[in-house]
């Protein structure tokens, strides 16, 4: 995410994080987080964006993983991934994540408002995030409402701060 906040710019671009000094090997790395990750989700917007770069790169789709795009749209799916599409309230999607992870972590990969919901149904453990030196100003916040959230862990990986935080419940209004 952005130093203030955001996925993405208010357009869904990512464009912003690409050009990004990271070690894929340093600390909080994908490689390690993607190994105990059975089972990922993420909303519409995360899944438009990740087929359309696939599209226009001719990338295979990037998880060997069950995907669940939660959606109110109908979606047409990637050829050759393994993608499932959700509706509705993500209490019981999450017993399906669960049991299809097999002991592993669930992943919300994205957006922000997918991964709230999940923390609102007391769903969300962890947040991992990598904070990139840039401001955006606007666009997808990383997380869009209020929760309080405690710091357990936090390294430099070249440009960013690599943290992880336990989801510890909504914040109440001073």
């Amino acid at each position: 995410m952005t130093l203030d906040g955001f996925l993405a710019d208010e357009h869904d671009s990512l464009d912003w994080l690409f050009v990004q000094d990271q070690d894929e090997s340093g600390p909080l790395a994908y490689g390690e987080f993607i190994a105990g990750v059975g089972a990922l989700a993420m909303g519409a917007t995360t899944y438009e964006w990740v087929a359309d770069h696939l599209a226009s790169s001719g990338e295979p789709w990037p998880y060997a993983l069950p995907t669940w795009v939660v959606t109110h749209r109908d979606l047409a799916p990637v050829e050759g991934a393994d993608v499932r599409f959700a509706r509705g309230d993500v209490g019981p999607l999450h017993d399906e994540l669960v049991a299809a992870a097999g002991g592993q972590d669930v992943w919300i990969v994205g957006g922000g408002d997918l991964a709230a919901q999940f923390a609102e149904a007391g769903h969300l453990d962890q947040l991992v995030c990598h904070i990139a030196p840039v401001t955006l100003g606007a666009g997808r916040p990383l997380f869009p409402r209020r929760w309080h959230l405690a710091l357990v862990e936090v390294h430099r990986n070249r440009d960013f701060i690599a943290a992880r935080y336990d989801v510890l419940g909504p914040t109440l209004p001073a």
